[in-house]
């Protein structure tokens, strides 16, 4: 697309001159003879840059400068006049102003100056874009799903985002656990700095404290120099600790020092570094019965657990299942039809499939399904486990195993959820007494029950 340029000047012979130079220079340009005629050529359609004289009848280029930053801040401005003061050089800059030179000025020097202000313009321009994207990829648009369940976790972001509360997000592996904390930081007014996302479990014990907080030379065998560590990589913005069950308990002392105090050490290092991070941790394992077990610290507990965040897994959710599929096909399937996507034999496989790999592992059978070419999702191109879940029904448990093959976690979470039901009505709804019916701690019967979508928190 031509480059459009509109030139602002009261006097014909330099509206004219200035016209030929820059059309000479491959520009699209127009003219106006004062402020309140360019104010209407920028209303009727967009430039890319404005050069303006200042000294005109009626608005001064000042004026007009600052109506452009009101009605088309993405416009850059360029002002020329005959009479440069050093009040009106800052004025101009202060209100936006590319640069201002002063009459005679060399032809030279005009073309360099339209130039560098048309690539700013174009860094300016291709930053919001680029952000705009980020935003849109990360805000709600991330997290697929109009249930009841979702939506208690879209309102619950949107309350949180504002905040630099800590937040803890729960949830089985492949819910989206991580969508969910870029959501809260591409929500916050942290959005514009370093989201840093680390997995604690993929991390040797021996390597994390320094991935964490960095260390000096010399600080160990083999730091043959300083290296910035995670926390302050994300300085200003977010650090997601996934899996933060896995974190060793004699680095969950120094996080927990960390979030106490807002500073950390680098490893072997002297001197106390602020720490203006938020955290946002999640785990798929129960921290509270971790610290039951003594394998997580409660006081770090209650400080991350701030603000907890629970992802549904996508069984307890159901009504989200098709519309993540169509998701899906439109993210891998540039050939994507119109009208139909799944059948009606694959719809009904995939809502009785338990998804033990939730939203991830449903992600994986659409792309598998793409790459095998299907055009549309049919029973026929589901994996042997969802078509043959059947074998694994509820209602008829069966303890053979059928010459197909089977998913054996998704068999025997078939089984506990209807034990789970038979010690509910078993004990009338009593949980505890319902806990004691199989043999297992309260907390224990209400984790299972959360795992299933069946605790209602009464």
């Amino acid at each position: 697309m031509q480059t459009r340029i509109l030139v602002v000047d009261d006097e014909l012979s330099m509206r004219e001159f200035l016209a030929i130079l820059l059309e000479g220079e491959g520009y699209l340009v127009e003219q106006a003879e004062n402020a309140g005629e360019a104010l209407l050529h920028l209303e009727r359609e967009p430039y890319d840059l404005v050069v303006s004289d200042v000294q005109m009848p009626g608005l001064s280029g000042i004026q007009l400068l600052g109506r452009i930053k009101e009605i088309a801040p993405e416009t850059a401005v360029l002002l020329i006049t005959a009479y440069t003061t050093a009040e009106q050089a800052v004025e101009a800059m202060k209100l936006g102003a590319y640069d201002y030179i002063g009459k005679p000025f060399k032809v030279e020097e005009v073309k360099v100056l339209v130039r560098k202000a048309l690539e700013k313009r174009s860094l300016v321009v291709e930053n919001r874009r680029l952000k705009a994207v980020v935003s849109e990829r990360f805000s709600f648009s991330g997290l697929i799903g109009k249930s009841k369940q979702m939506r208690e976790v879209y309102d619950l972001i949107a309350k949180v985002a504002e905040s630099t509360a800590n937040v803890l997000i729960m949830g089985e592996s492949g819910t989206g656990k991580e969508l969910a904390a870029k959501a809260l930081h591409y929500n916050s007014p942290r959005r514009s700095a370093p989201f840093v996302a680390v997995n604690c479990g993929a991390i040797p014990e021996a390597l994390m404290e320094s991935e964490l907080f960095g260390h000096t030379k010399g600080a160990f065998t083999g730091a043959i120099s300083d290296r910035v560590g995670l926390f302050e990589q994300a300085e200003g913005g977010t650090l997601f600790l996934d899996e933060i069950g896995e974190l060793p308990l004699q680095l969950q002392a120094k996080l927990l020092r960390v979030l106490q105090e807002r500073e950390f050490r680098r490893v072997g290092g002297q001197s106390s570094i602020k720490a203006d991070v938020r955290i946002v941790a999640a785990s798929n394992r129960n921290l509270e019965e971790q610290v039951e077990e003594g394998t997580f610290r409660e006081d770090l507990f209650y400080r991350l657990n701030v603000v907890p965040v629970r992802m549904p897994a996508l069984r307890e959710r159901p009504e989200d299942l098709i519309p993540l599929v169509e998701h899906f096909y439109q993210k891998y399937a540039p050939f994507t039809p119109e009208g139909e996507i799944v059948t009606p034999e694959a719809a009904q496989a995939l809502l009785f499939y338990p998804f033990p790999g939730n939203v991830r592992e449903l992600e994986n059978l659409v792309e598998r399904c793409v790459v095998l070419g299907n055009r549309v999702l049919t029973e026929e191109c589901l994996p042997p486990q969802v078509r043959n879940f059947k074998c694994v029904n509820p209602e008829k448990v069966e303890s053979t195993l059928p010459p197909e093959g089977m998913d054996l976690q998704a068999y025997l979470d078939a089984i506990e959820r209807k034990l789970l039901i038979q010690a509910l009505e078993s004990s009338c709804g009593v949980k505890k007494k319902a806990a004691a019916l199989l043999g297992m701690t309260f907390r224990s019967f209400r984790y299972r029950l959360a795992k299933f979508g069946m605790d209602d928190n009464s």
